[in-house]
Protein backbone atom coordinates (compact mmCIF):
# COMPACT_ATOMS: atom_id res chain seq x y z
CA UNK A 1 0.00 0.00 0.00
CA UNK A 2 1.19 3.48 -0.84
CA UNK A 3 -0.15 6.73 0.57
CA UNK A 4 0.69 9.98 -1.18
CA UNK A 5 -0.47 13.59 -0.91
CA UNK A 6 -2.39 14.91 -3.91
CA UNK A 7 -1.98 18.22 -5.69
CA UNK A 8 -5.53 19.09 -4.63
CA UNK A 9 -4.58 18.88 -0.94
CA UNK A 10 -5.87 15.40 -0.18
CA UNK A 11 -4.41 11.92 0.05
CA UNK A 12 -4.39 9.03 -2.38
CA UNK A 13 -4.13 5.56 -0.91
CA UNK A 14 -3.10 2.97 -3.49
CA UNK A 15 -4.15 -0.53 -2.51
CA UNK A 16 -1.76 -2.93 -4.19
CA UNK A 17 -3.31 -6.24 -3.15
CA UNK A 18 -6.55 -7.55 -1.65
CA UNK A 19 -5.04 -7.56 1.86
CA UNK A 20 -4.70 -3.78 1.68
CA UNK A 21 -8.47 -3.46 1.35
CA UNK A 22 -8.90 -5.73 4.37
CA UNK A 23 -6.52 -3.55 6.38
CA UNK A 24 -8.49 -0.43 5.46
CA UNK A 25 -11.77 -2.12 6.34
CA UNK A 26 -10.21 -2.96 9.70
CA UNK A 27 -10.46 0.70 10.70
CA UNK A 28 -14.22 0.47 11.23
CA UNK A 29 -13.98 -3.01 12.75
CA UNK A 30 -11.35 -1.88 15.26
CA UNK A 31 -13.29 1.28 16.09
CA UNK A 32 -16.30 -0.71 17.31
CA UNK A 33 -14.42 -3.62 18.87
CA UNK A 34 -14.83 -2.52 22.52
CA UNK A 35 -17.70 -3.77 24.65
CA UNK A 36 -18.74 -0.16 25.24
CA UNK A 37 -18.69 2.46 22.50
CA UNK A 38 -16.39 5.47 22.67
CA UNK A 39 -19.12 8.01 23.42
CA UNK A 40 -20.15 6.06 26.52
CA UNK A 41 -16.53 5.52 27.59
CA UNK A 42 -15.96 9.27 27.34
CA UNK A 43 -19.21 9.96 29.18
CA UNK A 44 -18.04 7.70 31.98
CA UNK A 45 -15.11 10.05 32.55
CA UNK A 46 -17.52 12.76 33.69
CA UNK A 47 -17.84 12.08 37.41
CA UNK A 48 -19.21 15.38 38.74
CA UNK A 49 -22.63 14.45 40.12
CA UNK A 50 -24.12 17.77 38.96
CA UNK A 51 -22.91 17.40 35.38
CA UNK A 52 -22.82 13.65 34.70
CA UNK A 53 -26.58 13.07 34.21
CA UNK A 54 -26.87 15.93 31.70
CA UNK A 55 -23.75 14.73 29.89
CA UNK A 56 -25.21 11.22 29.60
CA UNK A 57 -28.59 12.52 28.43
CA UNK A 58 -27.57 15.28 26.03
CA UNK A 59 -23.94 14.86 24.96
CA UNK A 60 -23.36 11.11 24.76
CA UNK A 61 -26.18 10.39 22.23
CA UNK A 62 -25.06 13.20 19.91
CA UNK A 63 -21.43 12.17 20.23
CA UNK A 64 -22.32 8.55 19.52
CA UNK A 65 -24.31 9.58 16.45
CA UNK A 66 -21.43 11.71 15.15
CA UNK A 67 -18.89 8.91 15.71
CA UNK A 68 -21.17 6.41 13.96
CA UNK A 69 -21.68 8.80 11.02
CA UNK A 70 -17.92 9.16 10.56
CA UNK A 71 -17.44 5.39 10.58
CA UNK A 72 -20.28 4.89 8.09
CA UNK A 73 -18.81 7.56 5.83
CA UNK A 74 -15.39 5.94 5.56
CA UNK A 75 -16.80 2.40 5.39
CA UNK A 76 -18.80 3.52 2.34
CA UNK A 77 -15.76 5.22 0.80
CA UNK A 78 -13.60 2.12 1.25
CA UNK A 79 -16.31 -0.20 -0.10
CA UNK A 80 -16.93 2.03 -3.14
CA UNK A 81 -13.22 2.29 -3.96
CA UNK A 82 -12.80 -1.46 -3.57
CA UNK A 83 -15.74 -2.20 -5.88
CA UNK A 84 -14.47 0.35 -8.40
CA UNK A 85 -11.24 -1.59 -8.84
CA UNK A 86 -12.77 -5.06 -8.49
CA UNK A 87 -11.03 -5.75 -5.18
CA UNK A 88 -7.61 -5.60 -6.79
CA UNK A 89 -5.07 -2.81 -7.03
CA UNK A 90 -6.61 0.64 -7.09
CA UNK A 91 -6.87 4.07 -5.50
CA UNK A 92 -8.84 5.42 -2.58
CA UNK A 93 -9.04 9.20 -2.49
CA UNK A 94 -9.31 11.28 0.68
CA UNK A 95 -10.29 14.87 -0.09
CA UNK A 96 -10.19 17.85 2.23
CA UNK A 97 -13.94 17.40 2.70
CA UNK A 98 -13.37 13.79 3.82
CA UNK A 99 -10.46 14.48 6.15
CA UNK A 100 -12.33 14.95 9.42
CA UNK A 101 -14.36 11.76 8.91
CA UNK A 102 -11.13 9.85 8.36
CA UNK A 103 -9.30 11.45 11.26
CA UNK A 104 -12.21 10.76 13.62
CA UNK A 105 -12.57 7.15 12.50
CA UNK A 106 -8.85 6.46 12.77
CA UNK A 107 -8.85 8.00 16.23
CA UNK A 108 -11.80 5.86 17.29
CA UNK A 109 -9.97 2.76 16.07
CA UNK A 110 -6.75 3.68 17.87
CA UNK A 111 -8.56 4.46 21.12
CA UNK A 112 -10.44 1.14 20.97
CA UNK A 113 -7.23 -0.80 20.34
CA UNK A 114 -5.59 0.94 23.29
CA UNK A 115 -8.61 0.25 25.50
CA UNK A 116 -8.50 -3.47 24.65
CA UNK A 117 -4.73 -4.07 24.59
CA UNK A 118 -3.38 -1.38 26.96
CA UNK A 119 -0.23 -0.75 24.94
CA UNK A 120 0.74 2.44 26.74
CA UNK A 121 3.34 4.82 25.29
CA UNK A 122 4.76 3.31 22.10
CA UNK A 123 8.30 4.55 22.79
CA UNK A 124 8.48 2.06 25.70
CA UNK A 125 7.08 -0.84 23.72
CA UNK A 126 8.88 -3.47 21.72
CA UNK A 127 6.40 -4.92 19.21
CA UNK A 128 8.43 -8.13 18.91
CA UNK A 129 7.80 -8.85 22.61
CA UNK A 130 4.02 -8.81 22.17
CA UNK A 131 1.87 -11.92 21.67
CA UNK A 132 0.70 -12.27 18.01
CA UNK A 133 -2.80 -10.84 18.56
CA UNK A 134 -1.44 -7.81 20.41
CA UNK A 135 1.41 -7.46 17.93
CA UNK A 136 -1.00 -7.24 14.98
CA UNK A 137 -3.25 -4.79 16.83
CA UNK A 138 -0.25 -2.63 17.70
CA UNK A 139 0.89 -2.55 14.08
CA UNK A 140 -2.62 -1.55 12.97
CA UNK A 141 -2.65 1.19 15.59
CA UNK A 142 0.68 2.49 14.31
CA UNK A 143 -0.59 2.35 10.72
CA UNK A 144 -3.69 4.35 11.71
CA UNK A 145 -1.45 6.86 13.48
CA UNK A 146 0.66 7.24 10.33
CA UNK A 147 -2.43 8.03 8.24
CA UNK A 148 -3.57 10.54 10.87
CA UNK A 149 -0.15 12.20 10.70
CA UNK A 150 -0.39 12.43 6.91
CA UNK A 151 -3.88 13.92 7.23
CA UNK A 152 -2.62 16.55 9.65
CA UNK A 153 0.44 17.35 7.57
CA UNK A 154 -1.09 17.44 4.10
CA UNK A 155 -4.86 17.74 4.34
CA UNK A 156 -6.02 19.39 7.55
CA UNK A 157 -3.72 22.42 7.49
Amino acid sequence: MKILPTLEGGLRIDAEEPGDWMLLQGITHDAVSCDENLAHRLGGLITDEDVAPDWQEYIVPDLDEAFHADLSYIASAIAAARVECGGGPGPLWITTEDAFHWYSSLNQARLALEEIHRFGPSEHLSPSDLPPQNHNAFLRSQFYCAIQSLLLEHVMR
